[in-house]
């Protein structure tokens, strides 16, 4: 990849590939994003009609915007960190008690190149995708150090097929 991330094909193709199984079932889309900085949505929506399906987008980068967008308890943060399970299920949570969408996914990680520690290093991130009143699935993946971009671009590749596992 470049210096800077682009959505290819291959994102616009598997994202319309779940904007029709979505709409096929008559589902609608949240996302809640924190490492990835709206690249989920914004794949979502290179997609023509995707205002159809994609309800809304919650950028949540700071762990205030966590807790004041989608109401992740203060606690649960500073217990488990931004990037951790917990979080990321709280914030999917939030994406759908805050949106009107039936379906939410939500990413949370350190994509590099600073911010990791040995317990969590640059390239974990943390996946969670509900639908209202059943139980949420959860995905943590190490990418490794694949630098900034790529471990975005995958991260963004990996919460559309964890959303289109609910489908």
């Amino acid at each position: 990849m470049s210096d800077g991330f682009s959505i290819d094909g291959e994102l616009v193709a598997q994202a319309e590939a779940l904007l029709d199984a979505a709409r096929a079932k008559g589902d609608t889309i949240a996302t809640a994003e924190s490492c990835t900085g709206g690249l989920v949505a914004a794949t979502l929506t290179a997609v023509p009609g995707a205002s159809e399906i994609f309800e809304r987008g919650f950028l949540t980068y700071s762990n205030a915007a966590k807790s004041a967008m989608l109401g992740v308890p203060v606690w649960l943060i500073e217990r488990h960190g931004a990037v951790s399970e917990d979080v990321a299920r709280a914030m999917a949570g939030g994406a759908l008690n805050r949106s009107r969408a039936t379906l939410a996914v939500a990413v949370t990680g350190i994509a590099g190149p600073d911010g990791g520690s040995d317990d969590k290093p640059v390239g974990l991130v943390h996946f969670a995708a509900g639908r209202r009143d059943t139980p949420m699935l959860h995905e943590r993946v190490l990418f490794g150090d694949l630098g900034r971009n790529e471990i975005r671009r995958q991260s963004v590749a990996r919460a559309l097929a964890l959303v289109a596992q609910l489908l």
